[in-house]
């Protein structure tokens, strides 16, 4: 039990924490005080009593993974941080929402590095999808690494979650999969404060929170109290004791604590005012002036802090123990973390000879995956229930969190040692996984669906640009092309829409060998995700020596009268019109541009080499117009319709993509 003296400094440093967030969200005069005031016991008490961290090394590689989902309550992580010592120093919380500082209005990672930030939140759901990526990504990692018990591999997930991050879909779909794989070393807090944004949750939400979470066969339990620490002590270690399952804790809140708008939903998402700041000084006790913290509050805190990160230290020495016993493994982990690749890996990429006939680009992405694992035990992903129409199934690499079956009906443990996750219908939250992998740290995770369904991933493949993670999208059924499904199920603006996103390479490639060169693309890729568009109707092989999509564009079969500019299938379209063109004495060039962000950063003579100012271009592509003008093109063949029921060479008939009705466009362009 705590002593009295304990209780009153505990009292100060959660007061600490309640007042530099709504000092900061005044002096800014933006901002959210109402999640800081309530949940800073919740902070204080997981960032001091439970969590393995360590401040003076953020990126240490067995720190446990703390994920505010409730992105917008930033200044309770921000002031938190501070106070346990990591460098966010109080210049910065001063500077909160302003340009140039790390103390943006929700937390960022790529874009901003804040020390202790693991994720970019503040699309409610999304933290929780990420954190459930976090604690896959653990499990993967225990299970390759852990040669002994306890391994270099041992940390936990923690997430803070609010009354919008569950109601959001994105956060079902990624608590049903948890559930059902058994994460048992992912925590989630539900702050369960009554109220939303506009008013009291009673407005729109009246769901038993509880029992949809037992559903999803997760291990629930409560605080009656949030300010009640020995509470919250007894629930973390309830959800320590469960192996098998992850947590909710339902935690009971006042949003606003302590001031004249406690309670409401006026607390959510404005500053106090000077009066209501005063007014909740004096109701809590708190007679220092703004962003001022006793030395003795510090004093406490990091002491309880230095606690937390002696398991660093520990973790160290297992460390060079491990490694002078398992080198290679060692070696493996090292790399893993740099983010380098596998010396020599690229010569496991497959290559295609132009007279092998045609195959689908989504086939040969499913080849050169699997000639890619066994190289890169980094590589880990799945799809949207749709292997065997995506073909990224890595064979021979399990599944994960598979169980076998037992004939002695004893429920088996789970196998983490997969490769393949079965993120099931789930595209909103298989995005959000697939970025809490990638921010682990030691995964290149890919994920795959329908090209049409990139609409559900969007705000997942977004925040995937603006946080630099090197998450893989793959994309199949890229075009009208797909045939008899129909414009449900036919992309048509999806290629302007995705390469409208910064920060995000979208490549479209002609043939297997671009294919190939595409998934390297992505993969030397450190800096942001990439995006595969794929087709599903077969296409001919390219001369293997002439493919250079690495490049972004390039000239394919070079000519001096018009020049052809297209990607994907439709560069096979150009190379056939281009022959009947030869027929009347017209030289045409094919350009195949299957990354346009990747020859965006050529210097403006290599571009112009390409795709010549002088040369009359019309450009070929299955898709709406938007963007093409960005290259100078006099003419377009696109789509500017949704496509239509019927097999995918009588939709090439119709809508003009032949080489008959290509090379007739390229007369009219050159006179």
């Amino acid at each position: 039990m705590a002593t009295a003296t304990t209780t009153n400094i505990a009292t100060e440093a959660i007061n600490a924490i309640r007042f530099l967030s709504v000092d900061a969200v005044q002096k800014a005069n933006s901002g959210h005080p109402g999640a800081p005031l309530g949940l800073a016991p919740l902070a204080y008490s997981l960032f001091t009593r439970h969590m393995k961290h360590d401040p003076s090394d953020p990126a240490w590689p067995d720190r446990d993974r703390f994920v505010l989902s409730n992105g917008h309550a930033s200044m309770l992580l921000y002031a938190t941080l501070h106070l346990v010592g990591y460098d966010v120093p109080k210049s910065q919380l001063q500077d909160f929402r302003q340009w140039g500082s790390i103390t943006p209005g929700h937390p960022e990672r790529g874009h901003i590095d804040t020390p202790g930030v693991e994720v970019t939140t503040g699309p409610l759901g999304q933290g929780v999808g990420n954190a459930v990526g976090l604690a896959i990504a653990e499990r993967a990692a225990a299970a390759r690494f852990n040669t002994s018990s306890p391994g270099i591999v041992d940390h936990r997930t923690w997430c803070f979650a609010g009354d919008g991050c569950l109601m959001e879909g994105v956060q079902s779909e990624a608590a049903s999969l948890a559930g059902h794989l058994g994460l048992g070393r992912l925590t989630v807090f539900y702050d369960d404060n009554f109220v939303t944004l506009s008013g009291p949750t009673s407005n729109s939400f009246s769901e038993n929170v509880r029992a949809r979470y037992e559903a999803y066969g997760w291990h629930v339990t409560h605080i009656a109290d949030v300010n009640d620490l020995d509470a919250i002590d007894r629930a973390i270690a309830e959800c320590l004791e469960e192996v098998g399952r992850p947590s909710l804790v339902v935690t009971r809140s006042h949003i606003g604590y302590g001031s004249p708008v406690q309670d409401t939903f006026h607390a959510h998402g404005s500053p106090l005012g000077p009066e209501g700041v005063e007014e909740t000084r004096e109701t809590l006790g708190w007679t220092h002036p703004p962003f001022e913290v006793p030395g003795e509050v510090y004093d406490h805190v990091r002491e309880l802090v230095a606690v937390r990160s002696q398991a660093h230290t520990a973790w160290q020495k297992s460390f060079e123990i491990w490694r002078s016993e398992e080198p290679d493994l060692a070696a493996e982990f090292t790399r893993r973390l740099s983010g380098n690749l596998p010396e020599d890996w690229v010569a496991t990429l497959p290559r295609w000879d132009a007279d092998q006939g045609e195959m689908a680009t989504r086939n040969a992405g499913g080849q050169v995956l699997n000639a890619l694992a066994p190289e890169l035990p980094e590589l880990i992903g799945g799809s949207a229930d749709l292997d065997p129409s995506t073909l990224t199934f890595l064979d021979g690499f399990g599944r994960f969190g598979e169980k076998d079956p037992s004939p002695t009906g004893v429920e088996e443990a789970p196998d983490w040692g997969g490769r393949n996750i079965e993120f099931g219908v789930r595209e909103h939250g298989m995005g959000a996984i697939t970025n809490g992998i990638a921010a682990h740290g030691l995964f290149r995770p890919f994920c795959a669906t329908f090209f049409v369904f990139s609409d559900y991933m969007r705000p997942t493949m977004r925040l995937a640009a603006l946080s630099h993670l090197d998450a893989v999208f793959v994309f199949t059924h890229d075009s009208v092309f797909l045939g008899e499904d129909g414009p449900t199920h036919q992309p048509v603006e999806h290629l302007a829409s995705l390469r409208a996103m910064p920060n995000m390479w979208v490549v479209r490639p002609a043939d297997p060998n671009e294919t190939a060169q595409a998934w390297r693309m992505a993969l030397e890729r450190t800096e942001g995700p990439t995006s595969l568009v794929l087709t599903r109707q077969g296409v001919p092989v390219l001369d293997p020596d002439l493919v250079r999509a690495d490049e972004g564009g390039y000239v394919y079969a070079d000519g001096d009268d018009v020049c052809l500019v297209a990607t994907g299938s439709e560069v096979h379209v150009a190379l056939e019109a281009r022959q009947l063109l030869s027929r009347d004495g017209i030289s045409a060039r094919v350009v195949s541009l299957p990354c346009w962000e990747r020859f965006a950063e050529r210097p403006r003579e290599e571009r112009d080499s390409v795709l010549p100012p002088a040369m009359r271009t019309l450009a070929i592509e299955a898709g709406v117009p938007f963007g093409w003008e960005r290259w100078g093109v006099d003419d377009m063949v696109t789509l500017d319709r949704f496509g239509a029921s019927a097999p995918w060479k009588v939709l090439a008939d119709k809508f003009g993509f032949t080489p008959k009705a290509v090379a007739e466009r390229a007369r009219e362009l050159i006179g």
